[in-house]
């Protein structure tokens, strides 16, 4: 655009848009190096996950680039929640392309400044590149569980109930609205974020047998589980809990069951499923929706009748 400021060079951008997102950790060595140093921390484990995003695939293209930043801080602050971890700093990779100028730069860097603040994180290292392709991002971030006890997909047991943390489909309902094919009124003015369930991690290493965090899919997710942990998991959709936004929808359409699947199949929920035995799952105190059983796979029924999910949620090929 005329008159738009051009962006500086590599090493303009690192001084200007991330070396502030630091918050001048002593890790991070000024982002002057092409390394961190990562200190131990006597009687805890380092737990690692990564996450990425490219638009038309994971986002809009549209989307404004401080929401997409937090979109993609919150997805991978989510996969530690389901492990009980405490987050503690990140790695980031940006492959802009030509058309993503500096204001956008500039407003991408403000999420994660935002977001930094409010989960008490650091940027710790990365690199940035310039593509002909969609914007894409990638961010790996680090946390912290005690010794041995990150919450993992492989320790569902026969007689485990399954729950999860919150509403279920709202990330279906939230693509669906962005991409023009559902009504606004759906969402009401504004878009989602993800919000991690942070909140649950220290009853979840007390409590909980199995972790996963929705992001594929409702049923796709409790899929990993039951095969991490070779059983069976027979989920209930009457029990599924949606939003009132979601009720909504639901309401206008003529196939319920249908309908209900697809909002156990869309994924970008970023609540948790998971299971505990009952006395485990009564002091959680999460919504019930189903149990774990002898076998493999996961049994999805609504309306006492037996659905076939498909593959239950999202699968890059």
């Amino acid at each position: 655009m005329s008159g738009a400021e051009s962006p500086p060079d590599e090493f303009g951008q690192i001084a200007r848009l991330f070396r502030p997102l630091t918050r001048g950790a002593p890790e991070a060595l000024d982002l002057l190096d092409d390394a961190a140093v990562i200190p131990s921390r006597p009687g805890f484990d380092l737990v690692v996950t990564k996450d990425a995003l490219v638009a038309g695939v994971h986002f809009q293209p549209g989307e404004p680039p401080g929401r997409t930043a937090q979109r993609l801080l919150r997805a991978n602050l989510s996969d530690l929640a389901a492990k009980g971890a405490e987050p503690y700093g990140y790695f980031l990779m940006t492959a802009w392309p030509a058309d993503f100028g500096w204001a956008q730069r500039e407003a991408f860097a403000e999420g994660l400044r935002a977001d930094g603040e409010a989960f008490n994180l650091c940027l710790l290292g990365g690199d940035t590149v310039s593509i002909k392709g969609p914007l894409t991002l990638s961010m790996t971030l680090l946390g912290w569980t005690p010794s041995g006890a990150m919450v993992r997909r492989a320790g569902a047991q026969v007689g485990d109930l399954v729950m999860v943390s919150g509403a279920i489909g709202d990330g279906w309902l939230d693509w669906g609205v962005a991409a023009g094919q559902l009504d606004r009124r759906w969402l009401g003015a504004d878009h989602r974020l993800p919000n991690p369930r942070l909140d649950l991690r220290e009853p979840l290493r007390r409590l909980a047998t199995s972790a996963a965090d929705v992001s594929d899919g409702l049923i796709a997710d409790a899929g990993h589980i039951a095969r991490a942990s070779k059983v069976g998991l027979r989920l209930d959709l009457d029990r599924m809990p949606i939003s009132d936004a979601a009720a909504a929808w639901l309401a206008t359409q003529a196939e319920p069951a249908g309908a209900r699947l697809r909002l156990a199949t869309g994924g970008d929920d970023y609540e948790l499923v998971l299971t505990a035995p009952p006395a485990a799952a009564q002091a959680l105190g999460l919504p019930v929706i189903g149990e774990v059983v002898a076998g493999e796979g996961v049994e999805v029924r609504f309306a006492g009748a037996r659905l076939d999910p498909g593959p239950g949620g999202w699968r890059h090929a």
